[in-house]
């Protein structure tokens, strides 16, 4: 599926990967879906993808609310810069090794519907102009949404295909 280009692509594409990406869990056997893919990986299970990707939701919604208070995000994480990227997710990943995968189900739904209640409350001008908010830097809106919806869904379910032919 092409990147989205306006709001209407952008809401289609993450409910499409997102529908598509728990329809393929779903499809597995409860063996596959609690089973390891590989100790090469640090995600290492569907858990581990879901509990990502929510938590990756969690900072979405977080930039989303400081900068349009006014104020400049942290990004992407306080205590983290863009270059450390592989450390944020390894704090990620040891935050949810005691999460069960059907708590992780019910909190990647709700932070999904929060992420998208953020596309639908914009206007496709809001979303797709670069610069509009200055939180946002030289990107738009919708940039950072696109990565953190249809994008990783579509990564999360690549890499899920992957971890199961293992």
């Amino acid at each position: 599926m092409p990147k989205p280009k306006n709001k209407k692509e952008l809401a289609e594409a993450a409910s499409k990967n997102f529908n598509e990406l728990l329809a393929f869990v779903d499809s597995l056997s409860p063996t596959l879906v609690e089973s390891d893919f590989s100790t090469n990986t640090m995600n290492r299970n569907v858990r581990d993808i879901l509990a990502h990707i929510h938590h990756w939701h969690l900072l979405m919604i977080n930039w989303y609310n400081t900068g349009m208070s006014g104020k400049k995000p942290a990004m992407p994480m306080e205590g983290f810069t863009w270059k450390m990227l592989p450390s944020l997710n390894r704090t990620i990943w040891e935050q949810y090794q005691g999460v069960p995968l059907s708590e992780i189900r019910t909190l990647l739904a709700d932070s999904h519907k929060s992420v998208r209640a953020i596309i639908e409350k914009h206007s496709n001008e809001d979303l797709f102009t670069k610069k509009k908010y200055h939180w946002t830097g030289s990107t738009s809106l919708g940039a950072y949404l696109i990565s953190n919806t249809s994008s990783h869904y579509a990564w999360a379910l690549k890499q899920i295909k992957k971890g199961i032919k293992k």
